[in-house]
């Protein structure tokens, strides 16, 4: 379908002739139909609009507006093929059209396409008449190319001027006519001065562009400037209508370079030899000519004695500079000369094209003495693979050896995996120094070298622990024998560099691996330090064979460890009351606070399994001021409901006495609760006493000074004296269940207890015994005069509201096991 083309109206001032006629009229419409028939064929967009919309839009225009068709662009604003910013200027244009016939000057527009794409256009605006009402009529002349070419006359201009190199244009008799701004610079010399002037003058040097021409167009020579000074110039000349084109280009400044870069490759520690195709050399550099002993110039690459990383001389065709020149392709090798002077001599070499492309090209070969990299790469190579301190295998060795040897599909033989560890070590590094600790661990490493086999690999992992792997054992037997030998040889006396001698000992942990298994070396090494755990746990200096029933015991310990720590926020713990009676009475005078662990998934986990957990990190804190806030809280309150005043004991560990929190944390449970300090009672064993009894002592005035009063647990179980008795602010003193188990059918267990309570009232403490279990031993305890007791046969702990008053003259009570 075509577009429909609205008839064009002829301008006022095109028709000018009076109406009336008929043939005038046809004159008129001819005139109009040729109007109409010019604008559709024009190649200047032509748009006629009016009351701001287009009315009317030639093909011309269809295509610079990329519309889809006539019918697109009529109707809509004209303002919508018009850029904005340049909308004003439009309407300024327009209004000063006040009639018919007048028009705009031609200016610059910016026409949006229906792409939404800009494109200047010139534009000319009519005052004309469209169907009766005043309109618009617009010819735009697409200017696109016409200022590409004005831009490109710019760009060239513009590359003339700005050029680094002279450009001067010459007559045919040498007369310059142009001297472009780099020839002022190059020659000092102003255009104005040098047009006209003939151009050898200029330069200071004989200058005939056509001989230039004639040889070939390019020479190399010397130009001097106005001031005198040389320039060294590559002059290119090029015939031109009725004369010549000059491109003078100064090189000066890469002829020195040139020059430096000689003179640098001179001084250079690296060789540099250059070989022609031929193989032979042409030049080298003094740092060559003293890397291969003497002048190579003129002799066969293939002459030079180099070597392979072994010594072997390299053969012709596998030289680096022969496989270059056969090939062209780039090599860099690294290779070994051995040098007059018998020294190993390590070059890194590099062989490359001079000219790349070209038939038989020559080959530069440089190379760096790279000798003492080597070395420190070899040495860095062994640290990363040997321990710095002993020499021994590292962990990353062994590792690597138990995978290879476990990887072995063959394999017939027993793994060995020894785990070592030296006895006590801290104590040496601490009391006489890091030093003799490093020479200690020297020594023993020397003697677990020296007494294995060569095939056994000796390593240390870190600190005081070592490893012997032994890959070719044959029954358990032979294995528990080889460990016991290494045990033999730590526990022999080390002497000193000073002459000190020091006796250690070591505790081994035994893996063995037969064919058939498939745990990894890091498996391997992990089951042996189990192993070497439960030789240290269980008294040092011995051996022990790893199991599966240590590996799930440590990992419940693990396991416990961690569970514990989210335990007092689950509330998982609770706390359990010991009665305490007083003898003379049969009264529950007192509890003792226990702490207690329902976990979720294995049940209720004894307090010797957990208790030593938490004071083995700072759980014990946490777990301690739990059981002191909740003790006093609930015995406080079951003082308030039945009128009794029950005192209460609660246990402090040795990590608790260094806590300096321990002492805030008592005053705040007091306080909160409401328990008189008075009332309590704070425990703690004979060991930690005897651990740091100045600083433990600190802390127990402190308590004191609160109104607390203090016992000493497990009395007879360490090493008290009545000195120490006597030192120390103490109220109570408990006699450790050992002794009180022995009574009723000991005599010696007796005469202990007899004296214990001796020395307990002879300070004026009172005696608590613990653990009575049975009748008899309640019976002897009374008779010897003992204030108090606790035990199962007195009461079980249990919950706060289970607490008895008192005690059945002879009961019968069956003995658990807490």
């Amino acid at each position: 379908m075509q577009d429909h083309i609205s008839p064009i109206v002829v301008p006022a001032e095109v028709s000018g002739l009076p109406a009336g006629t008929v043939a005038e009229s046809r004159a008129l419409a001819d005139l109009a139909e040729r109007y109409q028939l010019l604008v559709e064929l024009s190649p200047d967009a032509i748009v006629v609009h009016e009351g701001g919309r287009i009315v009317y839009i030639n093909p011309a225009g269809v295509r610079f507006s990329r519309a889809p068709s006539r019918a697109y662009v009529i109707g809509r604003p004209i303002t919508d093929f018009v850029a904005p910013e340049t909308i004003p200027d439009m309407v300024q244009r327009l209004v000063k059209l006040t009639s018919p016939g007048s028009a705009t000057e031609p200016a610059d527009a910016v026409m949006l396409r229906a792409d939404g794409e800009t494109v200047v256009m010139e534009v000319v605006s009519v005052r004309t008449v469209w169907e009766g009402r005043p309109a618009f009529q617009v010819i735009m002349r697409d200017k696109s190319v016409q200022k590409a070419a004005e831009e490109a006359v710019r760009s060239k201009a513009a590359l003339v001027e700005n050029v680094s190199d002279a450009i001067i244009a010459v007559s045919g008799d040498g007369l310059v006519q142009s001297w472009n701004p780099a020839a002022e610079r190059v020659y000092g010399r102003s255009g104005a001065e040098a047009e006209g002037r003939a151009v050898g003058e200029l330069v200071g040097a004989t200058l005939d562009p056509a001989a230039i021409v004639a040889q070939g167009g390019v020479i190399e020579t010397t130009h001097y400037r106005a001031d005198g000074a040389a320039v060294e110039v590559r002059v290119s000349a090029a015939e031109m209508a009725g004369g010549y084109v000059l491109v003078c280009a100064d090189e000066t400044i890469r002829r020195r370079a040139e020059q430096r870069f000689g003179t640098v490759v001179a001084s250079m520690h690296e060789g540099v030899v250059v070989v022609d195709g031929n193989g032979v050399v042409e030049s080298a550099n003094p740092a060559a000519v003293r890397m291969f002993g003497g002048a190579i110039v003129g002799i066969a690459v293939t002459r030079l004695a180099l070597c392979d990383s072994e010594g072997h001389a390299v053969a012709e065709g596998e030289q680096p500079i022969a496989k270059t020149l056969a090939t062209g392709e780039s090599v860099t090798r690294q290779i070994l000369r051995l040098d007059p002077g018998g020294r190993n001599l390590w070059l890194s070499v590099s062989c490359r094209q001079l000219d790349p492309g070209e038939t038989h090209s020559a080959v530069v070969m440089s190379f760096a003495d790279i000798t003492e990299q080597t070395i420190a790469g070899e040495r860095l190579r062994y640290d990363a693979t040997h321990d710095a301190l002993t020499g021994l295998a590292n962990r990353a060795t062994i590792v690597s050896l138990l995978d290879a040897v476990l990887a072995e599909k063959d394999r017939t033989a027993l793994i060995a995996v020894h785990f070592i560890d030296v006895d006590r070590f801290k104590i040496i590094n601490d009391s006489l120094g890091h030093s003799t600790g490093d020479e200690v661990l020297r020594i023993a490493g020397d003697r677990l070298r020296r007494s294995v086999r060569l095939d056994d690999v000796v390593g240390r992992l870190g600190g005081d622990e070592f490893v012997v792997v032994t890959t070719s054992a044959r029954n358990h037997d032979g294995i528990r024998a080889q460990a016991e030998r290494l045990r033999r040889t730590m526990s022999e006396p080390i002497t000193l560099l000073g002459g000190q001698q020091l006796n250690v000992d070591a505790s081994i942990g035994i893996v063995a691996a037969a064919p058939d298994d498939t745990r990894a070396s890091a498996d391997l090494l992990r089951d042996a330090d189990i192993a070497m755990y439960q030789a240290k746990t269980s008294g040092r200096a011995r051996c022990v064979f790893f199991s599966v029933e240590l590996r799930e015991k440590l990992q419940r310990k693990l396991q416990l460890e961690q569970d514990l720590r989210a335990a007092p926020d689950l509330g998982q713990l609770s706390v359990a009351y010991q009665p305490i009676v007083e003898l003379r009475t049969n009264e529950t005078v007192g509890v003792e606070a226990l702490a207690r662990w329902l976990h979720p998934v294995l049940g209720t986990v004894p307090p010797v399994e957990f208790i030593p957990l938490a004071e083995q990190s700072d759980l014990i804190n946490t777990i301690g001021a739990y059981v002191m806030s909740e003790a006093t809280r609930e015995v406080a309150g079951r003082r308030r409901v039945d009128g009794r005043q029950l005192q209460l004991a609660v246990n402090i560990s040795a990590r608790q006495t260094d806590d300096p929190g321990l002492v805030e944390h008592v005053r705040d449970a007091l306080a909160v609760s409401g328990f008189p300090a008075q009332s309590l009672c704070v425990e703690i064993t004979e060991s930690t006493l005897m651990n740091d009894p100045e600083a433990t002592g600190r802390t127990l005035d402190a308590l004191r000074r609160l109104g607390v009063r203090l016992a000493i647990d497990d009395f007879g179980t360490g090493y008290s004296s009545l000195a120490q008795l006597q030192r120390l602010p103490l109220d109570i003193l408990k006699i450790g269940q050992p002794f009180v188990a022995e009574l009723g059918s000991s005599t010696d267990a007796e005469a202990i207890v007899t004296s214990i309570i001796a020395m307990g009232h002879a300070t004026g403490l009172t005696v608590v015994a613990e653990g009575v279990e049975t009748p008899e031993q309640l019976d002897v305890l009374a008779r010897l005069g003992c204030d108090q007791a606790q035990g199962y046969f007195l009461g079980r702990p249990g919950h706060a509201d289970d607490l008895t008053v008192e005690v059945s003259p002879d009961p019968v009570r069956a003995v658990d096991v807490r």
